[in-house]
């Protein structure tokens, strides 16, 4: 399947691009996660530690487990704060 893959705040600076399209296997967000840590160097140290991450599929703020069948984009960013 190809997904755009969105990266927001330090994301988008550790992996030095705002988004991509990749083709993946990935059935679960957590998989996609491994593959493009897998990458290089960049995306291993975005993803190094996901308690400081958040996903969303299709705009829609998912855990790590949720599956990715039928999705078209991924966002990854840092938690948000309110105020």
């Amino acid at each position: 399947m190809t997904l755009d893959v969105l990266y927001f705040a330090w994301l988008r600076e550790r992996i030095g691009q705002p988004r991509e399209r990749i083709e993946t296997e990935a059935a679960t967000v957590r998989e996609l996660v491994a593959e493009l840590a897998a990458m290089d160097d960049w995306h291993a140290a975005a993803f190094a530690d996901m308690a400081t991450v958040r996903c969303a599929v299709d705009q829609k703020l998912v855990s790590l487990d949720s599956p990715l069948a039928g999705a078209r984009e991924v966002a990854f960013f840092p938690p948000m704060t309110g105020g």
